[in-house]
This record gives structure tokens, sequence and C-alpha cells, in this order.
């Protein structure tokens, strides 16, 4: 049986209604893939961006790093030459200030205007290390031209100073002379004794009796020196007995070749150069002993004369 015309327009209708089911489903179908695959884009584009913010942040803190070190190796380098730089230690202090604020950024977000500020920070700061590099360059030089000088005037210094020394030695060597060719000598020297009952003797071989003596008589003269300056001088008299211990009655102690030795006694002379005779008057004040007696005569460090007697 043939379908009506209604039956047929029911049928059409279903099928419109099919179709238009599908390609509404079809069309989201569409627009779930096309969000989906937007989502995954600006999912790839976000971590890319992340990727290229931690690269950059991690370029960054590289950089302050760098700029530190260089800051520091400055700061040896001026030490190194006896200089300090308290600028050079703010620096320091601040770019390690700035690395705690860049590594500070893990775990949060590094802009666009941080990176920026960092960039345009890090620039400066490489142009004053360039600055500060010539600077040390320059100072590197005067120093090493003023430690030339320097040498140079320690050189002349040490030569001045081994001249000045050779020159005192010199003078040293030349006084020695002149004080040894001032050095007196006796002309003459003549031992005699006075009794005890003050009568004077004289032997030729000077010899006399001991229990006789009572005081030791000795005149001398001093011979002509040109090179000595006249006037007072000092002369010691030592009487050396014959056990070779000195007579020390009122005497005391002299300087002899930088020695102190014991003299018997002393007197004060108007040295004139002219071979003025000069005596020495000695008492033992007590018995003399027996044997052959020493006598001698020193002047300004030096013996100037000796002589012996003997006491039987």
């Amino acid at each position: 049986m043939a379908d009506t015309p209604h039956e047929e327009r029911s049928s059409n209708n279903r099928t419109l209604l099919v179709v238009g089911l599908i390609l509404v489903l079809l069309s989201i179908n569409g627009i779930l893939l096309y969000m989906q695959r937007q989502a995954k884009n600006e999912l790839e584009e976000s971590k890319k961006e992340t990727e290229v913010k931690n690269a950059e942040l991690e370029d960054q803190i590289n950089k302050f790093m760098a700029l530190k070190k260089d800051f520091e190796r400055q700061s040896q380098e001026l030490q190194a030459m006896g200089m300090t730089n308290d600028s050079l230690e703010a620096r320091i202090a601040a770019v390690s200030a700035d690395l705690l604020q860049l590594r500070a950024f893990r775990a949060s977000s590094f802009s666009v205007a941080d990176q920026k500020k960092f960039r345009a920070r890090a620039a400066s700061l490489e142009s004053i290390i360039r600055k500060k590099d010539e600077e040390i360059t320059r100072l590197r030089a005067d120093n090493k031209q003023l430690f030339g000088e320097n040498t140079d005037l320690k050189n002349k210094q040490n030569e001045m100073t081994d001249s000045l020394t050779n020159l005192q030695s010199k003078r040293q060597v030349l006084a020695e002379k002149v004080t040894l060719a001032q050095r007196l000598q006796t002309s003459m020297m003549k031992i005699n004794i006075i009794t005890t009952k003050g009568k004077e003797k004289e032997d030729e071989d000077a010899e006399y009796k001991a229990k006789r003596v009572e005081k030791i008589k000795i005149t001398y003269a001093l011979a002509r020196n040109d090179v000595a300056d006249q006037g007072t001088k000092t002369v010691y008299l030592r009487l050396i007995e014959p056990d070779g211990s000195t007579l020390t009655q009122g005497g005391g102690t002299m300087t002899i070749n930088g020695q102190d030795q014991p003299y018997t006694a002393s007197q004060e002379i108007l040295f004139t150069n002219s071979n003025t005779p000069y005596t020495f008057v000695f008492a033992k004040g007590s018995a003399y002993k027996e044997g052959k007696h020493v006598v001698e005569l020193y002047s300004n460090g030096f013996q100037i004369g000796t002589g012996t007697f003997t006491l039987k």
C-alpha cells in the first residue's frame, strides 16, 4: 500500500531532524576539538615563556655572580698595592643584595619589567668595572714607576751610606794615626831613692838597700813631639813590686787598651814640647820588698816610658 502524503512529510521531517542533530553534534565536536587544541597551544606557549623567563633569570644570576667576582678581584688588586677603596666594598655588598633578590625570583614571577631592570643594572655595573680596571692599570703603572724611582733612591742612599761609612772609617783610621802620632814618649827617665834620713841616693845600676829606702823619686822628661797638642797632660805612675802586684796607695784605675788598670800615683804636668823635666816622689809608708821593681809611666792611654830598680 502506497504511503500517504502525510506519512511522507513526517518521514522527511524526521530525516531533517536527524541530519540537523548530526550537524549540531559535529559542530559541537569541532568546537570542543578547537578549544582543546587552543588550550594545548596556550599551555605550550606558557611553558615556553616560563622556560625563557627561567633561562633569563639564571643568566642574570650568573652575570651578577661574575660581577661580584670582578669587584672582589679589583678590591684584592688595590689591597696588593697597599690601597683600600670603600666604594668597592659598597659595590660588593650591593651586588650581593641583588643576587639575593634574583634568587628569590626562582620561587616567584620574574616579570619583563624585572628583567629590563636587572639588565640595565648589569650593564651599568659592567661599565663601572671597565673604568675601575682602567684606573687600576694606571695605578699599577704609576706604582711600578714609583717603585723604580724608590729603588734608585734606595740604591743612591745605600751608596751614600757606604761612602759615609768609608769616610767615617777613614776618619777613624786617620784619628787613630793622629792619636798614635800624638803619643808622648820619655826622652829620659832616672830612678833615685830618698833614704829614711832624707838624703837622695843615685846609683848607675839603680840598686839600693831596701831597709834604707823611704821614698822613690822618678825624674823624667818628654821627647819633642810637634804633632801632640801642648798644654796640661795627666801622667800616671805605675810601680810594680817583685811579686807582680801594683802599689796602689792613693792611686786608682786608668784605661789602657779599653781595660781598667791600677796605677800608683798621677800628676798634672804642663807639656810645652821643650824637654822639661818632671818628677814623681812616692812614699810607700811601709817596708819595701826586696827584688826588682818596675816603673811604668802612662799618658792618654799609652805607655810613655818604663824603667827598673832593684832593692836588696
